[in-house]
């Protein structure tokens, strides 16, 4: 995945979504895919409770340890998780309210009663 510099855009106003480059939406594209994997969104709801081991997120979720890794791996890439070492182990939470906000809103967006459908 790209990296790139956040847009600058003062604190509090919203940015002009039509005017992100071809590179910006791609990268947005790309960070919507990783979130489309079942097992990448539950490591984030997991890490959304604040630092969690990489044990606690497989026990959790009966997944590997090392799959978890892989999956921690490429989040921590597009920047959707953070990392703190302790000793040898790493917690991870997500990466910024940001992230969080978005899980969020997205969250409340799917069990809100949708009666004009």
């Amino acid at each position: 995945m790209t990296s790139r510099k956040p847009a600058s855009t003062p604190h509090g106003a919203s940015a002009d979504l039509t005017s992100l480059s071809h590179n910006d939406v791609t990268i947005l594209a790309e960070t919507f895919r990783l979130l489309g994997d079942p097992s990448r969104l539950k490591i984030m709801l997991c890490c959304m409770k604040g630092y969690t081991s990489v044990g606690d997120i497989a026990e959790t979720l009966d997944l590997s340890q090392s799959l978890v890794s892989h999956h921690l791996r490429l989040l921590r890439g597009a920047r959707l998780v953070k990392g703190v070492r302790q000793a040898k182990q790493i917690f991870y939470e997500v990466a910024d309210q940001h992230v969080n906000q978005v899980l969020l809103d997205m969250a409340i967006h799917i069990a809100e009663d949708h009666n004009d459908e």
